[in-house]
């Protein structure tokens, strides 16, 4: 700079004067600096003071001492916390890592610890520092490990008693964004075991006291095991009433593994929406399930739409309404799966107009026995789950059944049947190979399943010349059916046997005369698939 202020040489200039404007120049230099120089000094200390003065203000007040961050994270998990190892970091962000963390019950701290956490990073910001503001910018916690007790049992209790519900009302200082990866949830089970949720990823933005929070979730559902991604509002919390804590969202469950859930199988994928209060969240889903059975059946695709109402205190869910589509089946159900040491599933099911075919398929590996339209109510209970006893053994059915126009789809079945209908009316019995006539016309009765056991007290099925009334079973593992009952036909008991039977039956006739009737015979049928008999069973063998 003082190269700068010095005037260029002039040739037409004597070397002497020259050298006397370069002297006079520096002389006027140096003197501008003497003069500057008490100011400059006093810029630099005001800077070094200044410095200084953020150092100690920052110092004075910085957030991120081990004694002031206990406390902080004792507010971020409710919990009383202990931490392994701990270290400061300043540049490019104040803030600090912690590893090592244990976490208790603030109100049960000698319980067993309900979780650890493998690393703990917290970042703030220089701004937020120096203007005092209780904020952080990230959360970030990685291997976070929680175990929690059966919901209501004694341990439950012990951990979480009564009025603990305080501890979440949310932290005081506003944290900006939490982020959790690789973690996992264990909720141990009542009798043995625990469900296990593993989190890929878990969002949360604006965690503060008072004041709603936004989430995203990526994990992976204990039982029955799937996919789970869900984002959406929840809060503010509610200490005084937990569940009467606000929430709505979006989400998806897919690769849900149904053989989870015992003897059925399938893979269901669904997505729908919620919002509500924690303890009443009403939920909407669409479901598809592209290859439904129960116990090794035919898959079969089933779809679903459900309106449901969920507590998510403890798990309880109230089905308001389903419709599930199968086939050219339409079925409607209502229920609850509720309990509070174990779940039960409570259905009330029906179907109008439905076929049956399109219902015993997912049950059936071999042929389906028997086609045509299907009205039917039930209602089905499946107790909580017990591994000690399965799916069969815990299903139970009672319910009714109207099929107007059914026929046999085993072609023996139905050429029994249908040549018996023909002697039952008072004619002889045809044996046209290409004849498809509905063996059966109309079939209706109570059943109850029990055990892989269909049982009916009561079945009534007509055919043409004949109305039958039938007690007896059908087994869903093995399709042995074991009917035994009458039959009361339009023609004479000789119509209805042939050959040697008629001959000897004759006489008999009058005994067996049913008015208006022709007569009232016993019959029985059985048999496995392939070889379903329809005969006549003097002895009422049961």
């Amino acid at each position: 700079m003082a190269h700068a202020s010095v005037p260029r040489p002039n040739k037409k200039t004597p070397p002497e004067e020259h050298a006397q404007q370069s002297r006079r120049s520096s002389r006027s230099s140096l003197l501008s600096f003497r003069r500057a120089r008490p100011w400059l000094i006093a810029a630099s200390f005001v800077v070094l003071a200044g410095v200084m003065a953020g150092i100690w203000f920052a110092g004075e007040h910085w957030p991120y001492r081990y004694r002031e961050v206990k406390p902080l994270i004792e507010d971020v998990f409710g919990s009383q916390v202990t931490i392994t190892r701990y270290h400061r970091t300043y540049f490019p962000h104040p803030g600090f890592i912690a590893t090592g963390i244990t976490v208790r019950r603030k109100s049960a701290p000698d319980q067993p610890p309900i979780g650890t956490v493998q690393t703990l990073f917290v970042q703030g910001r220089w701004p937020d520092l120096f203007l005092l503001r209780k904020r952080i910018a990230l959360v970030d916690m990685t291997g976070v490990h929680m175990v929690l007790p059966p919901p209501g049992t004694r341990a439950a209790h012990e951990d979480f008693p009564a009025g603990s519900a305080g501890d979440f009302t949310g932290p005081d200082t506003q944290i900006l964004e939490i982020e959790v990866h690789d973690s996992v949830l264990d909720i141990l089970r009542v009798h043995d075991g625990r469900f296990t949720f593993k989190v890929r990823q878990l969002h949360i933005e604006n965690v503060h006291k008072g004041e709603a929070m936004r989430f995203a979730v990526d994990m992976d559902n204990a039982f029955p095991s799937g996919q789970i991604r869900a984002s959406g509002v929840f809060g503010p919390l509610s200490a005084r009433s937990p569940g009467e804590t606000l929430l709505s969202g979006e989400f998806t469950f897919n690769r849900v593994d149904l053989h989870d859930l015992g003897q059925i199988a399938g893979t269901l994928s669904s997505s729908g929406r919620f919002t509500g209060r924690l303890d009443a969240i009403e939920a909407e889903a669409d479901t598809q399930t592209p290859d439904f059975d129960v116990d090794r059946g035919r898959p079969s695709p089933v779809a679903g739409k459900l309106h449901c109402t969920v507590n998510g205190l403890n798990g309880d869910v109230t089905f308001r309404s389903m419709q599930l589509q199968t086939g050219k089946t339409a079925i409607d159900a209502a229920g609850s799966v509720a309990g509070p040491h174990g779940k039960e599933t409570n259905i009330d099911l029906s179907v109008k107009r439905g076929r049956a075919e399109d219902l015993l398929r997912p049950f059936m590996l071999r042929p389906i026995p028997i086609a045509g339209p299907v009205d039917l109510h039930a209602h089905v209970v499946l107790t909580p789950e017990d591994p000690k006893i399965g799916f069969w053994d815990r299903l139970h059915v009672n319910g009714a059944f109207d099929v107007p126009a059914e026929r046999m789809t085993d072609s023996s079945s139905e050429k029994s049947l249908t040549a018996f209908s023909q002697r039952a009316q008072g004619g002889k019995a045809e044996h046209d190979e290409t004849e498809s006539a509905d063996a059966i016309s109309s079939l209706a009765g109570p059943v109850t399943i029990r055990n892989e056991v269909l049982t009916t007290h009561g079945l009534v099925f007509e055919v043409a010349g004949a109305r039958a009334q039938l007690d007896g079973t059908f087994n869903f593992h093995t399709e042995a059916v074991h009917l035994t009952g009458s039959v009361a036909t339009k023609a004479s008991i000789a119509h209805d046997a042939t050959g040697f039977k008629s001959f000897l039956l004759r006489p008999l006739s009058p005994f067996f005369r049913k008015k208006p009737a022709g007569a009232v015979i016993p019959i029985a049928v059985t048999g496995t698939p392939g070889n379903y008999k329809v005969t006549q069973n003097i002895t009422h063998k049961k």
